[in-house]
């Protein structure tokens, strides 16, 4: 009788079965420099297409070039970087085009979380997201931008987890850290900042009262409205470096 193919030959065991490779997480050093260099990019300390000179960066960290240049990498990534050959790294561009897709999508992606989120999300959920939203007044009053930004960012990230739906929040973490910078800077146009707190606080009473439908319409009114604001002032470079200078002359900003 002829012998099965699928079956192993007497006295000769199978092949075990490849393993998947583990995503290796970059080293202590680069890490940190990825979350310093972040920070200054999002908060202008580094602005777009500023060259990224490796030895004066290796110097401000106080690490080598080889995390440095991991750090790089991994913030190309991000679409924080853009890596040249053989030239210097440059903080990536604001580029209002692209901008305005990634607002599209944000906006698609946290209004309707934010629907699911009013009838999912737990109570204790909504009485961290109310305590959200007590400390981002009370930061707005007090002038205090990085630190509401902060914030601002677990409420949004708060929410689409309310969703209770993984998918939604893999996607919504890929975009939240492209757009941070500009929604940061968003912050610096006249008015946005007060504008964007009373959003929040409508946006809360319709979470609350478990009414999805209007937690969803005031989410898209309020991530397109950021959008616009963006996009207003990419058309004017002018505008995006008035938006920080105000801050910065009024002490708001470090």
């Amino acid at each position: 009788m002829a012998m099965d193919d699928d079956l192993p030959e007497p006295g000769h065991e199978s092949a075990p079965a490849p393993r998947r490779r583990r995503a290796v997480p970059p080293p202590p050093l680069a890490e940190m420099a990825v979350d310093r260099l972040r920070d200054m990019i999002i908060y202008g300390d580094l602005a777009p297409s500023a060259r990224l000179i490796e030895p004066e960066l290796s110097e401000k960290l106080g690490i080598s070039r080889t995390p440095l240049r991991e750090a790089l990498k991994l913030l190309a990534v991000e679409g924080l970087v853009m890596l040249r050959p053989n030239r210097n790294a440059i903080v990536a561009p604001l580029d209002a085009t692209e901008l305005t897709h990634l607002f599209e999508a944000e906006g698609c992606i946290e209004s309707f979380a934010a629907r699911l989120a009013a009838e999912r999300m737990t109570a204790a959920d909504l009485r961290r997201l109310r305590g959200f939203q007590e400390r981002i007044e009370a930061l707005q009053g007090a002038g205090a931008l990085e630190e509401y930004f902060a914030i601002n960012q677990k409420i949004h990230r708060l929410i689409v987890s309310g969703a209770k739906n993984p998918a939604l929040v893999d996607a919504h973490d890929r975009l939240l850290g492209r757009l941070a910078r500009a929604r940061y800077f968003a912050l610096g146009a006249q008015g946005r900042w007060k504008e964007s707190v009373l959003e929040h606080r409508e946006i809360l009473t319709a979470m609350e009262a478990r009414d999805g439908e209007t937690a969803q319409r005031l989410f898209v009114q309020h991530v397109g409205r950021t959008g616009e604001v963006v996009a207003a002032a990419c058309a004017s470079p002018r505008g995006m470096r008035a938006g920080r200078l105000r801050f910065i002359e009024s002490g708001k900003m470090p």
